[in-house]
């Protein structure tokens, strides 16, 4: 069988609606938090698939987290072989630090469900599945498009919503994973002033999940299902 492993930054940002198609393409999932003494000596090309998901932290906030650079490095080493990758907000931030980019950061947060903008190239990848659906974004960080990668989807905040490396490197800055994961409570909890940047209460981004999560969910299975049959 082959073997998936998840990089947990926080505990409630986990692999959520994503679980399910990456099971049905027959990977067994093990998970590692970054907290978790065994962290730094996870070797990161074993796994079929690593899946790095979202987190509060910006990568450059390496001092008061001194395993951002570990992960970083590793991380390179499994870009740097093909091995077959999804990264996801935080994820895709680390995989484009890996990948030489400075991330930093933006001049806004954008946070809300709400459509990306697909490229020629993401017309014709996995994400057509998004076209059109409102998906949630909870970020504030960014980066330059790292170089040999194909630029994905945009919005009118955030220019660099998703790219790709081949078939094997999937970096996606939205959250289509979340919209049906009761944990999404967690996520609301304490955070009225990060919301309230983006111009929005708690309680409207709630309102958001209960009316689009479903939709954002389900296109985001297909999105994923597709990207792992083309691996």
């Amino acid at each position: 069988m082959k073997k998936g492993l998840i990089i947990r930054h926080v505990p409630f940002e986990g692999i959520a609606g994503f679980r399910q198609p990456v099971e049905d393409a027959g990977y067994h999932l093990d998970r590692i938090d970054v907290t978790d003494p065994d962290f730094a000596r996870v070797n990161f090309n074993t796994p079929d698939l690593l899946i790095l998901m979202g987190g509060p932290m910006g990568v450059y906030e390496r001092d008061a987290h001194p395993w951002i650079d570990c992960e970083i490095d590793r991380l390179a080493s499994r870009i740097s072989l093909g091995l077959p990758t999804l990264g996801v907000c935080l994820g895709a931030q680390m995989i484009a630090a890996a990948m030489e980019a400075t991330v930093y950061s933006g001049a806004a947060k954008e946070v809300g469900f709400a459509p990306v903008a697909l490229s020629e190239a993401g017309a014709v990848s996995p994400l057509r599945h998004v076209e059109g659906v409102p998906v949630l974004h909870w970020h504030g960080d960014t980066f330059p498009l790292p170089e040999g990668v194909e630029l994905l989807a945009s919005t009118d905040a955030y220019r660099h919503q998703a790219f790709r490396r081949g078939p094997e490197v999937l970096a996606l800055q939205f959250h289509a994973e979340m919209g049906e994961d009761p944990r999404f409570e967690e996520w609301l909890d304490g955070s009225d002033d990060y919301v309230g940047q983006a111009g929005l209460t708690v309680d409207q981004l709630r309102g958001q999940h209960d009316r689009h999560g479903p939709g954002a969910v389900k296109a985001g299975r297909a999105m994923v299902a597709e990207w792992l049959e083309g691996l």
